[in-house]
């Protein structure tokens, strides 16, 4: 389950205030949660946003969010989670077919109430499998959705064994189809609305992608 999250933490985050949260609301499936307007947090503790490894943990709020939604597009994305006798994770599979200047993405996301603003990096464990090992995070703020507003990104490399993976919150940056914004407002933090998985084609990028890509998902936290 996400939470939607209210940390009014004195200390510790309590499970007792999971209890009254929307079990639909998302993935989150860990009492730790960072949403609503959190005012202290424990010098030092890691808040989970997305842990795949729960077995109460769900999907049913994540959707594609894919090139398919333009008349050139042909990728495709899922998420799903793979509930193996000794472990639970998600996987995140991707087909890119690009165009021939790189223009294209696959991707899933979900709806979202964080406010990050007294953390500074998302972490995250995940492995890549496959050819293709770059990939993105993409977040929007404010409730904006669509090409009518910018998304911030961070590109980030999965290998092949499981890692740990820090991305600092403050390099997310502006882009529009793929192209970085150099005027736009930075991210609000502290309203954090959409979050997603991204294989991209690269359109503007001097490495260009394409083909299948699979990332393995156990859980993404937010750091102080």
């Amino acid at each position: 389950m996400i939470a939607n999250i209210g940390l009014k933490v004195a200390g510790a985050i309590l499970i007792g205030s999971l209890a009254s949260y929307h079990s639909s609301a998302a993935c989150l499936a860990t009492p730790s949660s960072v949403s609503g307007r959190q005012t202290d947090v424990a010098m030092g503790e890691d808040v989970m946003l997305f842990n795949f490894t729960d077995p109460n943990a769900n999907i049913s709020t994540w959707v594609e969010s894919s090139d398919t939604v333009r008349q050139p597009g042909m990728s495709k994305a899922s998420i799903v989670l793979q509930k193996a006798q000794l472990f639970q994770r998600a996987i995140f599979f991707a087909l890119l077919n690009p165009q021939p200047n790189g223009a294209g993405f696959a991707g899933v996301r979900t709806p979202v109430d964080f406010d990050l603003s007294s953390f500074s990096t998302l972490k995250m464990k995940l492995r890549g499998q496959g050819q293709a090992t770059n990939f993105k995070i993409i977040i929007k703020h404010h409730g904006e959705v669509g090409d009518g507003s910018p998304s911030y990104e961070q590109f980030f490399t999965a290998t092949n064994e499981f890692q740990e993976l820090s991305l600092p919150i403050d390099k997310f940056q502006p882009y529009w189809r793929g192209q970085a914004l150099q005027n736009a407002e930075p991210l609000d933090s502290s309203n954090i609305t959409s979050f997603g998985f991204q294989f991209y084609g690269g359109v503007y990028e001097e490495h260009k992608q394409s083909g299948p890509a699979t990332l393995e998902i156990d859980w993404v936290k937010a750091s102080i």
